[in-house]
């Protein structure tokens, strides 16, 4: 993408106030990468030519059968919370407008069936995990997004939220796409299918829970990253519309913003002080995508009171700049390749593609934080790792008590 979009954002011949450089730098930075991980996808798909231009890399046929729907819908629910801002005369507002726009369009092209890049398409199994992921992104930018939507539009998508219904879900992870679905279907209409809504909260609630602030995915558990990029962050959400109807299983939500904050704080603790993190489980193709809790704590407020926000801005800042500050992690056209650093296939499953790797945007959830927020308004602060190697004062890891 070109840099020219960008240009507005560079300083001034007016000096800048020294104190402010960092906090203005820093959120200038995480727009910019926004930029160039997601305007390919949005652009493309909003003039109808995503599937004529962006490459499909995978290790298997059923990766490439979701790869433009699995890019799109990880894009919108990473970039949700920035949109939901709205636009404004700042020159960050104006850049969201545009994006805005794009991200409208884009949903038209893809829900129309006599569009080239008609790609919300539902069929079983693989459709169910794009469809919550994209409902999720609507609750994210209600105001934005789905109430900018035209009515013909909405009556689509809610025609297509319910059609996922024919999917029966696995008995892991998977209750939770059909739970956020039916929270969207409730948030937008009044209604759901309560029995889908509740069975995977309450399971999650009552048997997949294992300690601390981990959940299992029905299956044996592994380390890694799972319970922040899908399992915290969809609960939180979910719950919170429970919690806005006043159904009763809404009440799970104090218990869980506290678990959620606790694994805020263990990945905190993890990011080194290069901006590197350990090479855990099986979706490290997803990159920084894997601090989703994380930056979601930051957007909720429900991080630690000893973790300060700009200390967990400063982290992040480092790993998005470890990541993304060169083009090594970019095609030459500005697509993402699979890897971690790089092109790395091996680092891959059979449901890895070009489209799955944009969950990384999911790291820009705090962009949906006002530029006064402690958040960016603070100055930066040394995160864990980086206070403990320097030889700082550094408090012992903490375990909830319930």
């Amino acid at each position: 993408m070109s840099n020219s979009i960008f240009k507005r954002f560079k300083k001034k011949e007016t000096p800048i106030i020294e104190e402010k450089l960092p906090i203005l730098e820093d959120r200038i930075f995480w727009v910019s990468t926004l930029q160039k991980i997601a305007f390919p996808v949005l652009n493309n798909l909003a003039r109808d030519s995503l599937r004529k231009n962006m490459p499909v890399e995978s290790i298997s046929a059923e990766g490439h059968s979701s790869a433009y729907f699995d890019a799109f819908v990880r894009i919108f629910n990473g970039i949700a919370s920035w949109l939901e801002l709205g636009a404004d005369n700042s020159e960050e507002g104006k850049i969201r407008e545009k994006y805005i726009y794009l991200t409208l369009k884009a949903i038209s092209n893809a829900i129309n069936p006599k569009s080239n890049d008609y790609i919300f398409v539902v069929e079983p199994k693989q459709s169910l995990v794009d469809v919550a992921l994209f409902a999720e992104g609507l609750l994210r930018a209600k105001n934005q997004i789905w109430l900018n939507l035209p009515i013909k539009v909405q009556a689509r998508i809610i025609r297509d939220l319910k059609s996922t219904r024919i999917i029966a879900p696995y008995e892991n992870h998977w209750l939770l796409y059909t739970s956020m679905i039916e929270a969207a279907l409730l948030e937008f209409t009044g209604e759901c299918d309560k029995e889908r809504l509740v069975y995977g909260v309450r399971k999650f609630r009552d048997e997949l829970y294992i300690g601390d602030a981990m959940y299992s995915d029905g299956e044996d558990f592994e380390l890694g990253y799972y319970n922040s990029l899908f399992i915290h962050p969809m609960l939180n959400d979910i719950l919170g519309v429970m919690r806005k109807y006043g159904l009763e299983d809404g009440e799970f939500l104090d218990v869980q913003l506290m678990r959620s904050s606790r694994l805020a704080s263990q990945l905190e603790r993890v990011i080194s002080p290069e901006g590197t993190y350990p090479l855990l489980g099986k979706f490290l193709s997803y990159r920084c995508g894997v601090f989703h809790l994380m930056s979601q704590a930051s957007l909720l407020k429900i991080l630690p009171k000893n973790i300060h926000p700009a200390q967990v801005r400063s982290a992040l800042t480092k790993v998005l700049k470890t990541q993304f500050e060169s083009y090594n992690n970019f095609n030459s056209n500005g697509w993402l390749i699979i890897g971690l650093e790089g092109s790395q296939t091996d680092i891959s499953d059979e449901t890895t593609n070009t489209g799955t790797l944009y969950s990384c945007c999911s790291i820009f959830l705090p962009l949906g934080l006002d530029r006064n927020d402690m958040f960016w308004k603070a100055p930066s602060a040394e995160w864990s790792s980086l206070k403990a190697w320097n030889g700082h004062p550094i408090q012992r890891d903490q375990s909830i008590n319930f």
